[in-house]
């Protein structure tokens, strides 16, 4: 277990994923303590005063000009939390919803939002307690941030609203808080609203999908030179030299890779000199480093984008040092829509291509002397024919889930929020594709992995080998067909598990 310190000055990627993820506490670093107390006071300064300030003594949204009464703004927060939390459907996951509530508090601790310790000090003891907010998937725009996900993770500080029971069951927040000796808070003036203006929902699903993508474009360089290799394919085209001459980082990374996973194997030294070999493989193989190394250098200016959000102060209105209180924008989603749309695209096409070698690796005609469907009786028997149908079938909802969803504002709150980001929405279908891609090398390596065994008595690459044993013991040797949806959620495991990646790195060094 480990802990993270919320610092006036923000948290990391990885704390995020450590709280999100793990089982690491948080902590409050006292700075940030004061630094909170210290825009509190300057709140209860304006309230003494009686000056009109936006969600302070007035009203939200469309009723940002009606005027509040004193002894009526405690009453407004509140009102504004329970009308909020208006989403509806299937709760988002735990990591999400972690990963959320640790970035308000982050978000809070800057000392910009006007709100007294306590408020995140309350959010802090759910996450330290293991409580989690039922949080819908519908209800964000990604317009003043995600409001209707952020108001169901503060109501439950108010003792209302549900939480996820352990078995995914919804349950009362207030039993949930009793049940661990929490109380629920009063919020005053401004609190509602800092709790619930931020980006903070579709930064913890980019971070979460940053992670993520970072490891499966390793992963679809390993299982891309595992069916090269089957295929008898040349590592000609991944030379260093080949790439230097085209300058882009990623692709530059995944040759590397490709090139190193293929060096050491009997099965690439059985046809280095054989004359009859293809002049030039299909792009599926020769291009890959293009496509991947693609993606990488999208998700290189992806990590940028959530890096700045992570150091930015995201609420309306803000508290300035000087006593200013000023409206701001800086809740709209626009900068990670645009940026989970991109890698959506990126990720797809990573998955696509793989798709392009399956097809190649069970196709008689094209997968150069291996058996049809790589089914050593092929005619009673189907092989992978159907593994290849549901990587058809998941490369076209990738490419519809591909189309950009901060292009399609809507104008909401009687036109005050005229135009909203959707970056939720882009955020959340970014998460599904990478889900899909998962399943996608999945296919191709238990596609590669079947064309090296039918390449025995010839041994692979050391990475064929890992491959190997990774996979072998549980989609056994090459044979009648059998059950094969277990095979497929075995390579799903492997591909999206640490181990395989690992064994390959022992035995070449680190990839790229």
């Amino acid at each position: 277990m480990t802990t993270v310190t919320i610092l006036s000055t923000g948290v990391t990627p990885a704390d995020v994923l450590a709280v999100a993820r793990g089982t690491a506490k948080v902590v409050l670093d006292p700075a940030a303590t004061e630094a909170m107390a210290t825009s509190r006071s300057i709140v209860d300064g304006i309230e003494a005063a009686g000056r009109p300030v936006y969600g302070v003594s007035t009203g939200f949204g469309a009723l940002a000009n009606t005027f509040v009464a004193p002894e009526r703004r405690a009453e407004l927060q509140h009102a504004l939390i329970r009308s909020h939390a208006a989403g509806v459907g299937a709760p988002m996951p735990r990591e999400v919803v972690r990963a959320m509530m640790l970035l308000r508090v982050r978000s809070l601790a800057l000392g910009r939002s006007g709100v007294r310790p306590l408020v995140a000090e309350a959010l802090v003891d759910l996450l330290n307690h293991e409580i989690t907010p039922w949080v819908p998937e519908h209800g964000s725009l990604g317009a003043s941030g995600d409001l209707a996900p952020l108001a169901h993770c503060a109501l439950v500080l108010l003792g209302e609203g549900w939480v996820l029971g352990p078995a995914g069951d919804r349950i009362p927040a207030a039993d949930a808080l009793r049940r661990v000796g929490l109380s629920p808070i009063e919020l005053a003036a401004k609190e509602g609203l800092a709790l619930i203006n931020g980006t903070d929902g579709m930064l913890g699903m980019l971070l979460l999908a940053v992670a993520d993508a970072r490891h499966l474009f390793a992963m679809a360089d390993v299982t891309a030179a595992l069916a090269i290799e089957a295929m008898l394919g040349s590592e000609r085209p991944f030379l260093p030299e080949l790439h230097a001459i085209r300058p882009h980082p990623g692709q530059a990374a995944s040759a590397a890779n490709i090139h190193r996973l293929l060096q050491g194997s009997a099965v690439m030294d059985s046809h280095r000199d054989d004359l009859a070999h293809a002049v030039q493989d299909a792009y599926s193989m020769r291009c890959a480093p293009q496509v991947a190394g693609a993606a990488r250098d999208t998700l290189d200016f992806v990590e940028v984008v959530a890096g700045r959000e992570l150091l930015s102060v995201v609420d309306n209105p803000v508290v300035l040092p000087d006593g200013r209180v000023e409206s701001t924008g800086n809740f709209h989603g626009a900068p990670l829509g645009f940026a989970a749309d991109y890698l959506a695209i990126a990720a797809a096409e990573v998955g696509a291509i793989a798709e392009r070698r399956v097809d190649r690796l069970l196709d008689v005609t094209r997968n150069r002397d291996l058996p049809a469907f790589l089914s050593p009786d092929a005619g009673v028997n189907s092989g992978l024919m159907i593994a290849q149908y549901t990587a058809a079938g998941i490369v076209a909802e990738n490419r519809r889930l591909a189309a950009p969803a901060s292009v399609d504002s809507l104008p909401t709150s009687g036109m005050q929020e005229d135009h909203v980001s959707m970056g939720w929405a882009a955020a959340k279908k970014l998460r599904t594709v990478l889900d899909n891609l998962t399943s996608l090398l999945a296919v191709e390596l238990l596609a590669a992995v079947r064309g090296l065994q039918l390449r025995a008595p010839l041994e692979p690459s050391p990475a064929g080998r890992a491959a190997l044993d990774a996979l072998g013991p549980t989609i056994g040797e090459p044979g009648p067909d059998v059950f094969l949806a277990p095979l497929m959620e075995a390579a799903r495991a492997v591909v999206g598990g640490p181990e395989l990646r690992a064994a390959v790195e022992r035995k070449i060094g680190p990839l790229g």
